[in-house]
């Protein structure tokens, strides 16, 4: 979706500065997060491409000052209640309590079998590759210009390099495409290609000596 989620590329947001001792975690409840994203999808919330759809409905103020992990959370509460898996009424209650008692323990849960599955997808991911039987339409050295114009719908289409041009650089594969999964319009099959662009492409020469690598499902790219 088109707005202030997709970041990459923008100007005016300053440097990134990455601290050498800079922890995994700033805050204990960002394990909890991290855990409870593979244990609701595997309770049928959502699929990966659905869960960013999710973020993507964060309005803009609240996407840019909230933390990562407060994104997370967001999306799935936006699912959870969406799909019966909890009530908003119960939620709300449930904060309340913990507000008022900030001190007393969660209650226990103990799912051997789930923490064996957690431990593998996180370490590893899931497997999203999907066979396809027909050929791809480009080949490494082939020149592609990104499909330039909006989305109105989630998609992996980054806004700076619509309407640019550049080479295919590796073919990977066919994979689950996210633009119809994330909308719950079926996971479908198409061709990932890692294409290569000249900075001067995407940033004039402000962008000069850099190379930019990006992956790009097949129905995002035409013929240079």
């Amino acid at each position: 979706m088109d707005g202030i989620h997709d970041l990459g590329g923008r100007h005016g947001f300053g440097p990134i500065h990455h601290p050498d001792d800079e922890p995994v975690f700033h805050s204990d409840w960002e394990k909890t997060v991290l855990v409870m994203f593979p244990a609701m999808a595997m309770a049928g919330a959502f699929n990966l491409d659905e869960f960013r759809h999710g973020m993507e409905q964060i309005p803009p103020h609240d996407y840019i000052t909230a933390r990562y992990y407060e994104h997370w959370i967001d999306s799935m509460i936006h699912y959870g209640v969406d799909r019966g898996i909890f009530d908003a009424d119960e939620l709300e209650r449930r904060i309340q309590h913990y507000r008022d008692n900030p001190d007393e323990q969660l209650p226990p849960s103990s799912k051997p079998e789930m923490v064996e599955t957690l431990k593998g997808l996180i370490a590893s991911g899931d497997d999203y590759h999907r066979p396809n039987d027909e050929p791809a339409k480009f080949a490494t050295g082939d020149r592609v210009t990104v499909v330039d114009g909006p989305s109105l719908g989630h998609t992996r289409r980054a806004g700076y390099v619509r309407g640019r041009t550049g080479t295919i650089a590796t073919l990977h594969g066919s994979y689950v495409y996210p633009d119809t999964n994330a909308m719950g319009e079926g996971e479908g099959s198409e061709y990932v290609y890692t294409v290569e662009f000249a900075g001067e492409e995407l940033w004039g020469d402000e962008g000069a000596n850099t190379t930019i690598y990006i992956d790009l499902w097949e129905p995002y790219l035409l013929p240079a």
